[in-house]
């Protein structure tokens, strides 16, 4: 099931005031910036670059993070995107209660999973 209307408002407020606030300055968005998508129960953050050998224009999406929001529990799975191309969890903090403490874990990136 989707988030409601108003979950989702308030999602996408949250996460877009938190990519707001990491993406890179003006000049260099064209090279590197940030995104996020709201995709049924989960949020994804990704890091928006030029394809190095594509078409001009052409764009390649890194993912960051994912949390997906898990209704029975009423709690937050974290997960980061390792070397082998899928989602594991993230095991310092594998659960949490709110968007807010999603985010606050993706900025803190103790263990450099997120951002590198």
């Amino acid at each position: 099931m989707a988030f409601s209307e108003i979950e989702a408002a308030k999602i996408k407020k949250l996460v877009g005031a938190f990519i707001e606030s990491r993406r890179p300055a003006p000049h260099i968005r064209p090279k590197l910036d940030l995104g996020f998508r709201v995709i049924g129960q989960s949020i994804e953050i990704f890091e928006i670059r030029p394809v190095w050998r594509g078409k001009p224009g052409e764009k390649h999406e890194g993912r960051v993070a994912k949390a997906t929001y898990v209704r029975t529990i009423d709690r937050w799975r974290i997960f980061w995107m390792r070397a082998d191309l899928k989602w594991h969890g993230y095991e310092p903090a594998s659960e949490v209660k709110a968007v807010e403490d999603f985010l606050a874990v993706v900025d803190e990136d103790a263990h450099a999973c997120f951002w590198g």
